[in-house]
């Protein structure tokens, strides 16, 4: 799942809607159907075929499978070998099973460079660049105690130096600093500041700083056809760099002794580098057995990638994301077995999306570039974490308004659940005022926003969220199963 700024989740019962979302309506079952409880074809799917697939795809041989790697790459193609072996018949791009498509990237150089006073900052190491920009600043530094109020003729020219206020307690310290950085940037750039540096509280230290020098000098990403530009878009519809802004720079608390002294100046040379990466969806079908139906797609839906190699945590610098999202990977896969051995009516589409830890980028292409007609994919079951904690509980993202835009999807799936797997369904993490947003961080958003009825499943969130122990060890495989 997509991290933002914090923890997160997003997906669940996919398989117990195969009989009722791609075979029949709920109006539509037969009474035997419905009173049996478990249909045949789920007997297809096997927790051995699911331990077995996630043990590999979620080994470290896969190198944590990051977007924009080769790493991503190898696991879409053991993917795609996989639904060929499964019998699926490849949907992607001329006859096979990959859709091929770019994604940029924009990164903070290292060949940029900062200093206090005409001491050097290291860039990665005492200071972070919240998003990357081109700049040249010579300025004194000017130290704003935080709350304190200040005017534009004190602020403006001025390189500003303020600190994270301490959160309040039950407040995740990582999420507080991105709100109170965002909060305290705004404010001083509005003032006439030609940069902002944030220090570290010591909550934010501790649990963020570390994790923010491994994710922001990664960049940003984006896609120049699906409407997520890494740059600004240029008069035809390209991308450009972004012209020259203020910067806004997080800093290692170390250093708040430095920024605070007299007569200081800041001077900066930032610049941008780009880059032009290949990501992949990998896409198969099974064909309806009604000759009218056939011609319409149920969607199943997750994500390949996760976080690759990064900074070693406890000694282990691989983040495999095993429920992140491989439990999804694998659980599709297993879908897809049991619907080539019993067809539905209509026709099912299988999409594992690149790039989603990117910002959703895989699923915006292929919902921008479908392989078969967008209007005639009817639903989209997207999936995201579906193999951890409570082995009775479960979400549903998109049950509740303003998220639910199917309500006969929703009252399928809600049935579905009530009939066969039978989860306690918590609704929290689908309400509009829960403060992670998560309906909104997962590849069923793209589907949605342009009127494909969409859900999403999930087991939730765990200590283990993007974490190098997201290990395939660590799966409820009983759970997985069952979901």
């Amino acid at each position: 799942m997509r991290f933002i700024h914090a923890a997160a989740m997003a997906a669940a019962p996919c398989v117990a809607l195969c009989v009722s979302a791609a075979v029949l309506p709920v109006e539509a079952q037969s009474p035997a159907a419905m009173a049996t409880g478990m249909p045949p074809e789920l007997k297809a799917i096997r927790e051995s075929d699911l331990k077995r697939d996630l043990y590999f795809f979620a080994s470290d041989s896969m190198r944590g499978r990051e977007a924009g790697t080769l790493d991503e790459l190898r696991a879409g193609s053991w993917m795609a070998q996989q639904a060929r072996k499964a019998g699926l018949l490849p949907a992607g791009n001329d006859g096979t099973f990959f859709q091929w498509w770019s994604m940029h990237r924009l990164r903070q150089s290292d060949n940029s460079h900062l200093s206090i006073g005409g001491t050097p900052l290291v860039l990665g190491r005492d200071i972070v660049v919240l998003a990357p920009v081109d700049a040249s600043i010579d300025a004194p530094l000017m130290f704003v105690e935080p709350g304190a109020t200040s005017d534009s003729g004190a602020i403006r020219g001025k390189a500003v130096v303020t600190e994270i206020p301490a959160p309040a307690s039950g407040e995740v310290p990582r999420r507080y600093a991105m709100v109170a950085m965002r909060q305290a940037s705004q404010r001083f750039l509005a003032l006439g500041a030609v940069a902002v540096l944030v220090v570290s509280d010591a909550a934010s230290e501790q649990s963020g700083f570390a994790s923010a020098v491994d994710q922001l000098p990664r960049g940003r990403y984006g896609i120049d056809s699906a409407g997520t530009v890494a740059y600004w878009p240029d008069a035809v519809g390209g991308a450009v760099r972004p012209p020259p802004a203020p910067p806004v720079l997080w800093v290692r608390r170390a250093m708040l002794g430095k920024l605070r002294a007299p007569d200081q100046r800041f001077t900066a040379q930032l610049v941008t580098e780009d880059f032009l990466y290949p990501s992949v969806n990998i896409i198969g079908v099974v064909h309806g057995t009604d000759p009218k139906l056939r011609t319409q797609y149920v969607e199943y839906s997750g994500h390949l990638d996760h976080d690759g190699v990064r900074s070693p945590i406890a000694g282990d610098s691989i983040w495999n994301g095993a429920d992140d999202n491989g439990s999804v990977d694998v659980g599709i896969l297993a879908v897809a077995r049991a619907f080539v051995k019993h067809p539905g009516r209509r026709s099912v589409i299988f999409v594992w999306h690149g790039a989603e830890e990117r910002g959703l980028l895989g699923s915006r292409y292929f919902v921008n570039h479908p392989t078969v007609p967008r209007d005639s994919i009817v639903a989209d079951l997207n999936g995201d974490m579906i193999g951890r904690n409570n082995p009775d509980s479960a979400t549903i993202l998109g049950v509740q308004p303003p998220h639910r835009n199917s309500p006969m999807l929703v009252r399928m799936a809600l049935d579905a659940n009530q009939r066969i797997t039978k989860f306690g369904i918590d609704s929290v993490w689908d309400r509009p005022s829960h403060p992670e947003g998560w309906y909104f961080r997962s590849d069923h958003i793209p589907y949605a926003r342009v009127g494909i009825p969409a859900i999403s499943f999930s087991t939730n969130l765990h200590a283990d969220y993007h974490r190098p122990s997201d290990e395939r060890q660590r799966i409820d495989y009983a759970k997985l199963t069952r979901m």
